[in-house]
C-alpha cells in the first residue's frame, strides 16, 4: 500500500495519551438486527463515554501534546462533537479552548459544550463559515487551530478504534464507516490496510452531503454549494485535499444513502438493539438496508460514532409510522 499521512506506530503510541474511558469502547456481535438487515452485525459502541462520540479520542491526544509543549490555548470549528470533545480534553489538562459552531447547530450539543467551560462563539451559515471564523480567530489570537481530519492527531486518535477492531474482533470481512471530514474513515480504513487488508473499507455518507463521496470517485475535490441531511455531524462542502488523498489508499467504496434509510437505521437501532444514536451513526445500517444482497452472507462491523441528538428531533424523526 502506498504511504498514507498515518503511522501505525504513532497510533499504537496515542493509546497511552488517551484517557482509558475513552478506549475498548464495547464490541459486540447484534444478532437482533441480523434479520433486517440479512448479515452477520457487530456494532461498535463509541457513544458509551463522557463526550458520547469518538472524536475525543483525537481530541485527547492533541490536547495532550498542547499541554505536554507549554500551550494553553486552541480553537476548533464544530458541527458539536468535537467541540464538546476538545472542551473535555481541554479541561482535564487546564487549556483555554474556545468552540466555534453555527448558530443551526444541534441545540444539545452546543449546551454541552457551554457546559464543559468552552469559549463558544456561534456564527450565521453553516460548518464552513465555522470553519473560516475558527482560522481568523487562531491567526488574530495567536493560538492553536485545531482542524478535524486536516490535524492528524484527530485521524490517528480514531485509528485506535481500528486496533481494536482487529485485536478483539471476531472473524468480520466489512467494516462500515461514516464518512464526513475523513478522520474517521482515514484513520479506521488506514488500520484495516495494514493490519487487516482482507476487510473491506466501505465509507457511507448522506446522499445530501456528498462531498467527499463525490471527490473519492471523481480523485479530485469536489465540493458543494450546499448541504441537505438531518446528518449534521458529516455534512461538510469542502473536504481537504490532503484527508482525500489518505481516503483514495484506504476506502474501497464510498456510497451514498438516502435520508429515509437513515432514519430507518435509527430506528431500526433502538427498537432491535435499545441504541439511541445520532444521524450520522446509523449511516452503516442505512448502507445496508439499501443495498441488502451486496451484504447478504457478510459479517460487517459498523462503528456506531455518536449519540448527542437533540431529543425532540429524534422523536419526531424515530416516532414517525415506519417506513414500508
Amino acid at each position: 500500500m502506498q504511504e498514507t499521512r498515518l503511522d501505525t506506530a504513532r497510533i499504537r503510541a496515542a493509546r497511552r495519551l488517551i484517557d482509558p474511558v475513552f478506549l475498548d469502547s464495547p464490541l459486540y456481535r447484534c444478532e437482533a438486527l441480523e434479520p433486517g438487515l440479512g448479515c452477520a452485525v457487530s456494532v461498535k459502541l463509541e457513544t458509551a463515554n463522557p463526550v458520547r462520540s469518538f472524536k475525543a479520542r483525537g481530541t485527547e491526544v492533541v490536547a495532550s501534546l498542547l499541554a505536554g509543549s507549554g500551550s494553553r490555548a486552541a480553537v476548533c470549528a464544530s458541527a458539536g462533537n468535537l467541540g464538546q470533545a476538545l472542551a473535555w480534553s481541554g479541561r482535564g489538562r487546564g487549556l483555554d479552548i474556545t468552540v466555534v459552531a453555527s448558530r443551526h447547530a444541534t441545540r444539545a450539543k452546543i449546551d454541552r459544550i457551554r457546559a464543559l467551560g468552552a469559549r463558544l462563539e456561534l456564527v450565521d451559515g453553516d460548518h464552513e463559515t465555522a470553519r473560516e471564523r475558527a482560522a481568523a480567530i487562531a491567526r488574530y489570537d495567536g493560538i492553536r487551530l485545531v482542524e478535524d481530519s486536516l490535524d492528524i492527531e484527530t485521524c490517528e486518535g480514531a485509528a485506535t478504534i481500528g486496533l481494536e477492531l482487529v485485536d478483539t474482533a471476531p472473524s468480520f470481512d466489512t467494516v462500515l464507516i461514516a464518512l464526513g471530514g475523513g478522520a474517521l474513515a482515514t484513520g479506521v480504513g488506514h488500520v484495516m490496510k495494514v493490519l487487516a487488508p482482507g476487510v473491506e473499507v466501505i465509507c457511507v455518507q448522506p446522499l445530501g452531503a456528498p462531498a467527499m463521496t463525490h471527490s473519492w470517485r471523481a480523485r479530485r475535490v469536489v465540493t458543494t454549494d450546499s448541504t441537505d441531511t438531518i446528518a449534521d455531524g458529516v455534512a461538510g462542502r469542502y473536504p481537504i485535499p490532503a484527508v482525500l488523498d489518505d481516503l483514495l489508499l484506504v476506502a474501497d467504496d464510498a456510497v451514498l444513502v438516502q435520508e429515509a434509510s437513515i432514519i430507518a437505521g435509527m430506528r431500526m437501532l433502538l427498537d432491535h438493539a435499545g441504541l439511541i444514536v445520532e444521524p450520522s451513526a446509523a449511516l452503516g445500517v442505512a448502507a445496508v438496508l439499501e443495498d441488502r444482497d451486496r451484504f447478504a452472507g457478510r459479517h460487517v462491523v459498523t462503528i456506531l460514532c455518536g449519540s448527542n441528538v437533540d431529543v425532540d428531533a429524534y422523536h419526531r424523526w424515530v416516532g414517525a409510522a415506519p417506513l414500508r
